[in-house]
């Protein structure tokens, strides 16, 4: 069965960008290769990606500023009301809301899982719908006091593991539902 994880990181105050849509802090972290919730083993178990459109330019700006070609040879299914140009090979643009497009999503991931790349806006609309089954967090020691939110719902998760890879403390979590307080 395909499921849906939020594979991200994040800074101590809960952003995953700054006001502008940075992600400079993140590069600014140490990493294990191999370590715990290593990108490597997590990408091996993902069928299909999804993104919304702000996530979408800022790849294709750090691709463009670092000379990089697109990263991914699995589908990408973008969420966006704007014209923007496909950066790989299967880029799908779709617009309205994840049930609509949730069943072709799952779809292309053949037996493997979605990965929602972000922001965490369209995290939480996977939640809402009950399709978001895994939060998995890096957690840098950092903070910016302000920028894209990581998860602007609220809802429970269950933490089912912990560890360190780095500089990042991570954490992953199921999610259990909305809160009803």
């Amino acid at each position: 069965m395909t499921r849906s994880t939020y594979y991200t990181a994040t800074t101590l105050d809960g952003y995953i960008a700054d006001e502008h849509d940075s992600l400079a802090w993140l590069f600014e972290q140490n990493t294990e290769e191999g370590g715990p919730a290593g990108y490597e083993e997590f990408i091996a178990t993902i069928g299909s990606m999804v993104m919304g459109a702000t996530t979408y330019a800022w790849i294709g700006n750090h691709m463009r500023a670092h000379d990089e070609p697109w990263a991914y040879d699995i589908p990408c299914w973008v969420f966006t009301h704007r014209d923007l140009e496909p950066l790989g090979e299967d880029v799908r643009f779709v617009s309205g809301g994840v049930r609509e497009h949730h069943a072709a999503i799952a779809e292309s991931a053949g037996d493997r899982d979605v990965w929602v790349v972000g922001g965490g806006d369209l995290a939480g609309q996977f939640a809402d719908l009950g399709l978001l089954d895994q939060v998995v967090l890096s957690i840098a020691p950092v903070t910016l006091g302000a920028g894209r939110p990581l998860f602007p719902r609220r809802f429970d998760l269950r933490l089912v593991e912990l560890g360190r890879n780095g500089d990042f403390a991570v954490a992953t979590y199921d999610v259990v539902g909305a809160r009803s307080d």
